[in-house]
């Protein structure tokens, strides 16, 4: 899942990227609102983290475009604001969900997760393959009933591939949708991971290399 978090309090928007990192997310951070304005044409996120109140291009006029606009990014509000006038407003103006400030990681994340669900086509809670099966709520994967130890970027790679349905996955969609901005495209880190699965998931392979086009289960 990629991820834009747009807050101007430096402090709190590394400490949720570094959540949503922990949690095999990929993360983007803005720190004002024509950053992220900038970033919302180049890359196509799956959830905004928005704060309603950032210097540049108000909070407000960013979560009207991405509502008219159309892709399918998801728009989580924040503000310091939790009245219920506050969020009725936030959410006419197009936003899917609204976080008052201060507000607990695990609820972020939650959140974050569900609207992650309905920006992507619709997936079965649990994904299974044979004897694989990956519970993207709880972050475990297991085969033939045994936990998998794998890390986040790992779980998330897997996840992505088992929601293709068989479809072929090019390396750079991997690295534009598991990893962030700071990934470097000329590196070998999608076929290092893709590596290190395989060796995880054990006999017999599951994951294909179709020359020249990508990876698929």
């Amino acid at each position: 899942m990629r991820v834009l978090v747009v807050e101007d309090q430096a402090e709190l928007a590394d400490s949720v990227a570094r959540v949503l990192r922990r949690e095999g997310m990929a993360v983007d951070v803005s720190y004002d609102g024509d950053d992220a304005h900038e970033r919302l044409f180049v890359v196509d996120y799956d959830v905004v983290v928005l704060d309603r109140d950032i210097p540049g291009m108000h909070g407000d006029d960013l979560c009207r475009e991405l509502a008219a606009g159309a892709r399918r990014t998801r728009v989580l509000m924040l503000t310091a604001s939790g009245t219920i006038a506050d969020r009725v407003a936030g959410l006419s103006l197009g936003a899917d969900d609204y976080l008052p400030k201060p507000f607990a990681f695990a609820e972020l994340v939650a959140r974050i997760r569900a609207l992650g669900r309905r920006a992507a086509p619709p997936t079965p809670p649990i994904l299974v393959h044979g004897d694989l099966r990956l519970d993207p709520a709880g972050r475990v994967a297991t085969r033939a009933g045994m936990r998998l130890p794998l890390t986040p970027k790992e779980l998330a790679v897997l996840e992505y591939l088992l929601a293709a349905g068989g479809r072929v996955v090019p390396a750079e969609e991997l690295l534009e949708r598991v990893w962030d901005e700071e990934a470097d495209p000329f590196t070998t880190t999608v076929k290092a991971t893709i590596n290190r699965l395989r060796s995880k998931l054990g006999p017999p392979p599951l994951i294909e290399t179709v020359p020249r086009v990508g990876y698929r289960i």
